[in-house]
């Protein structure tokens, strides 16, 4: 009995003190309530801001997304972040060290750690007290810090100097309007021209103001690319750019496009060193009895082509001489007429620059001939080997062309 006597005892000193508790807290929250309203009562609002207008949504029609919804999925964790990979101004100035290349490393205050090493087939080279560190695509500067963070290691405040001691070969591809496209081994830090001689010159249709020279950096396999303009150089009489060739560039040399020649002086750039040296003329006679080719040098004129050809002037008529050349703008043979006794005679009119795979056709029927097939030829031609396959084709009616009514020994 006194057990339960003193459970309802403790049962309701329980109730009272919960009651208590909701008391204080009911009033400490009219207090509160109380306070807050006198503290937000007592603050001046500005006119300006006494009615702000309310927002809405642009469509009323959408639902509105809950706070904290991104406007675009987000990708999962892991991704790489993509960024678009700008060369630097000065990517074609900075070397990057490449399997063959030598560096000499000079510490001062420890002349015991200066070292000279080649960078080997996996592109490491091997640092006193360091060991093996990788430098292949690295620029002199980035190898000097990353030396010198190592040998801080061990010694106290290394100052690093590193140099060239020696540069690897160049290979380097070379393709477009050149003579003969393909790979070539040049000479350390070989410049552009350099280039364009070993593959033979470029051709009669190169633009030799867009050449692109394509370089891969060999610390994350990106291209860069520069554009390099040797014709105004060689028009002004400057310099060329001084744009030494790496390991693995590759120089592109564009077509000249048509209807862009207009400020572009071909017979200056056919005379130039960095042209194909010869140009190859097919000359239809009737003393050859057929098509003969001459090999000229570049940036011959007519002239030296009636040298090389010595026509008969008993035999031909040098008077009329056809000179006959691929437009790739028509796509069609072009026909001018020339004579020949006047340009012999100094005649600068007629003394025109000749092109590579130029046609001349001595003799006044053979042009007729010639021009009338070219005629009935409906087709334009495609290139210049249409072109030559046109002319080629002739070889199979030289019975035709030659008979013996095609002498043009009559004026």
């Amino acid at each position: 009995m006194r057990s339960d006597r003193n459970e309802k005892w403790y049962y309701r000193k329980a109730i009272a003190f919960s009651s208590t508790v909701a008391l204080v807290l009911g009033q400490a929250s009219v207090l509160a309530r109380v306070g807050l309203a006198q503290s937000v009562s007592g603050i001046k609002t500005p006119e300006t801001y006494a009615q702000l207008p309310s927002l809405s949504p642009a469509n009323p029609d959408l639902p509105i997304p809950p706070l904290g919804y991104p406007e675009q999925p987000l990708p999962p964790l892991g991704y790489p972040e993509q960024r678009l990979n700008v060369a630097p101004a000065n990517q074609f100035s900075r070397y990057r060290l490449g399997v063959g290349d030598a560096i000499a490393v000079t510490v001062p205050r420890f002349p015991d750690l200066s070292f000279q090493s080649n960078v080997d087939l996996e592109g490491n080279i091997v640092v006193p007290l360091v060991g093996t560190l990788q430098v292949s695509g690295l620029t002199l500067e980035r190898v000097q810090a990353k030396i010198q963070a190592g040998l801080n290691r061990f010694v106290i405040d290394p100052q690093v100097i590193v140099s060239l001691a020696a540069l690897r070969p160049a290979q380097v591809t070379i393709t477009g309007e050149v003579l003969r496209p393909g790979y070539y081994p040049l000479q350390p830090g070989s410049q552009l021209s350099a280039a364009l001689l070993a593959a033979g010159g470029t051709t009669t249709t190169a633009d030799l103001r867009t050449i692109v020279v394509r370089r891969r950096s060999l610390a994350d396999n990106s291209f860069v690319e520069q554009q390099i303009d040797l014709f105004t150089p060689l028009q002004n009489g400057t310099s060329l750019p001084n744009l030494r060739l790496q390991d693995g560039d590759a120089v592109i040399v564009s077509q000249l496009e048509v209807g862009n020649t207009s400020d572009y002086d071909r017979s200056l750039v056919s005379r130039s060193s960095v042209a194909q040296q010869q140009i190859n003329v097919r000359v239809l006679s009737y003393a050859g009895r057929g098509i003969g080719n001459l090999t000229l040098p570049n940036g011959s004129t007519f002239v030296d082509a009636l040298a090389a050809i010595a026509p008969n002037p008993d035999n031909a008529n040098l008077g009329r001489i056809a000179l006959i050349r691929f437009d790739p703008e028509q796509g069609k043979a072009v026909t001018q007429e020339l004579n020949g006794k006047r340009a012999l005679r100094g005649d600068v009119s007629q003394n025109v620059p000749l092109q590579n795979n130029d046609v001349i056709v001595v003799g006044r029927n053979f042009i007729s001939r010639i021009t009338y097939a070219l005629s009935n030829f409906t087709q334009p031609f495609r290139d210049i080997l249409g072109f030559l396959l046109f002319f080629d084709s002739l070889r199979e009616s030289a019975t035709n062309l030659f008979e013996p009514g095609s002498d043009d020994n009559d004026d």
